[in-house]
């Protein structure tokens, strides 16, 4: 048996084999080598990649836009080795995996710089589109296709164009690239350039791109203008499809551009004569126009006195009567009106008309028709804390006061006796027709039983503010007191701090019910029937009188002294007086 010797290579030794086999390719597993075409064979290309093997590839993986042309034998291509060797002895390449890998740095470096890359949509997936961008695929939102929503993406696909790369992650294969950026920005570049060449003031020619509510955005040849509702004409335009139409061309005024957002306001009203100039002569104050009703709001209605010229009747000045109704129940759109001038700002283009003062004043016809003293009948059409409203000839109302409705009846009590509907007669007390009023009188359409009849009711003749009179105490409250005045049937309330000039002495549980005091009167309404009294305003009064008569404190004598001569000097009189009488 001879002797075998056996050989185990070292680490220096296994790289030489292993350069001797790949060569200069340097190739390993999951990178991109470079090979030769070495043969073609129906749908696939046969190439050599330095390897003592030889791989295959699909000739579609050669195909497409944006790649090169046909391949042929002996061309040499770049490929991704997947593998280097398979069941079958074969090298497992990709051209696609290999140009994508190539993509892919390019991408990351054109990320970086922010630069546009080229690419060409190839298909539509759930939310956009898919782009092919030299190998990668990117994903391209809809809303990043155009400035504006394409309905029909067909005539951008399979067309090279560049687009703006918005987010990569390579590590999750995942690009997000924006064709609308890449044409805003052209677009802005354009913006800019055309702006640059316009003026405010200038005129020029444009076409009407499109319709909103407020306005309509006119092309200026590659830029939009904004013409707004209110600039399209001097009068009143409620909608610009009144005015303009979609394509209609039109010559506007740039009233103003902002460079730094691109935007430019502009006008067509300002190339007509403004109607506003010289307003004052033509509607002077209280002059009269006929106008048609453009607008009705909460506030009152407008009218169109001219074109171009409108002006407001506010609510108040609608309608003499209806002041608590809407502008729409007395006016109508389009209707055409007669209005009066109220007042006229030319600087903030302003005027106020009047409705009501071209009709008559229900007021002054009232006044007129029924002067003081007359009798009237109404609808009692409210029934109020303060008195009886009833409606009149004229649609006016006239209101009978609480101290109106009875002689004899407290006015809380006798508008108990009216309810809503009631159709009652009553005299014309006052017309005010700067205030609007009306005052009636229902008890006065009655004589006063307890007027004064020349000497039969002397008592009732001497009840005049400053009087004294003897009362009768007929109920006794926390607040004061319940009296009835002798010799009539007022009835009067003393208040507690007019029970007596010491506050000590003013208590109403002083008094007792059928208790006769004597008081001052210090208000008398006749008309009304109401009379006050006071008995700290009698002790006030004795007290001053009988200083003035009997002496003062300077004299040495007391107030006690002073008030106490006055009392005797007063109670020695009362016979004389019950003897006279």
């Amino acid at each position: 048996m001879s002797d075998v010797s056996t050989y185990t290579p070292s680490r220096e030794d296994f790289a030489s084999l292993l350069d001797e086999s790949y060569g200069d390719n340097e190739a390993f597993e999951g990178s991109v080598i470079k090979g030769i075409v070495v043969a073609i064979e129906k749908d696939v290309a046969v190439i050599d990649i330095g390897l003592k093997t030889e791989g295959r590839v699909a000739l579609k993986e050669f195909q497409g836009p944006g790649r090169e042309g046909p391949i042929k034998v002996g061309d040499e291509v770049e490929v991704y080795l997947e593998r280097i060797e398979n069941a079958l002895g074969e090298a497992v390449i990709s051209r696609d995996k290999a140009r994508r890998e190539e993509s892919w740095v390019k991408l990351e470096k054109a990320f970086e710089r922010q630069e546009k890359v080229e690419g060409v949509i190839f298909n539509q997936v759930k939310g956009g589109f898919t782009v092919d961008l030299d190998g990668a695929v990117a994903f391209l939102p809809r809303s990043q296709v155009d400035i504006r929503p394409i309905r029909d993406v067909t005539p951008l696909m399979q067309v090279p164009q560049p687009f703006q790369i918005l987010k990569m992650d390579r590590r999750r294969g995942n690009i997000v690239v924006s064709r609308r950026t890449v044409l805003e920005e052209s677009r802005a570049e354009q913006r800019h350039e055309i702006v640059a060449n316009l003026e405010e003031g200038q005129v020029i020619d444009g076409t009407v791109k499109n319709i909103t509510d407020y306005g309509a955005f006119v092309d200026l040849g590659g830029i939009d203008g904004l013409l707004h509702v209110t600039d399209i004409a001097w009068r009143r335009v409620n909608h610009p499809t009144e005015v303009l139409t979609i394509g209609q061309t039109v010559k506007v005024k740039i009233i103003k551009i902002n460079h730094e957002t691109h935007r430019i306001s502009l006008g067509m009203k300002q190339l007509l004569e403004d109607p506003w100039q010289g307003i004052e002569a033509k509607y002077p104050i209280n002059s009269r126009h006929h106008g048609r009703v453009t607008n009705i709001t909460d506030y009152g209605a407008f009218v169109e006195l001219e074109a171009g010229i409108e002006g407001l009747i506010h609510v108040s000045e609608m309608s003499w009567t209806k002041k608590n109704v809407h502008p729409g129940k007395i006016v109508a759109t389009s209707q055409e009106v007669d209005v009066q001038v109220l007042e006229v700002d030319p600087v903030k283009r302003r005027i106020s008309l009047g409705l009501k003062q071209t009709l008559a004043n229900p007021w002054e016809s009232f006044a007129e028709k029924y002067p003081v003293g007359s009798e009237v009948e109404g609808e009692v059409k409210n029934k109020t804390e303060f008195g009886l409203f009833i409606g009149l000839d004229g649609d006016v109302d006239g209101m009978v006061h609480l101290s109106d409705l009875d002689w004899n009846k407290p006015g809380e009590q006798a508008i108990e006796d009216f309810k809503k509907g009631d159709i009652v007669k009553a005299k014309v007390l006052d017309v005010d027709t700067e205030k609007e009023r009306i005052s009636l009188g229902i008890k006065q359409l009655g004589a006063d039983a307890h007027a004064p009849q020349a000497s039969e009711d002397a008592s009732s003749g001497d009840l005049k503010k400053g009087n004294v009179v003897t009362c009768e105490v007929i109920d006794v409250k926390e607040g004061g007191i319940d009296v009835k005045i002798a010799g009539s049937d007022l009835v009067a309330f003393i208040k507690r701090n007019e029970l007596a000039r010491d506050r000590a002495d003013q208590r109403p549980e002083r008094f007792a019910i059928g208790e006769k005091v004597d008081a001052r009167i210090t208000q008398f309404d006749r008309r009304a029937r109401k009379v006050s009294v006071s008995i700290k305003a009698l002790e006030f009064a004795e007290e001053k009188e009988a200083i003035a008569q009997y002496g003062s404190a300077d004299s040495g004598a007391s107030l006690g002294d002073i008030l106490g001569a006055a009392l005797k000097a007063r109670a020695a009189d009362a016979p004389k007086k019950e003897d006279d009488e």
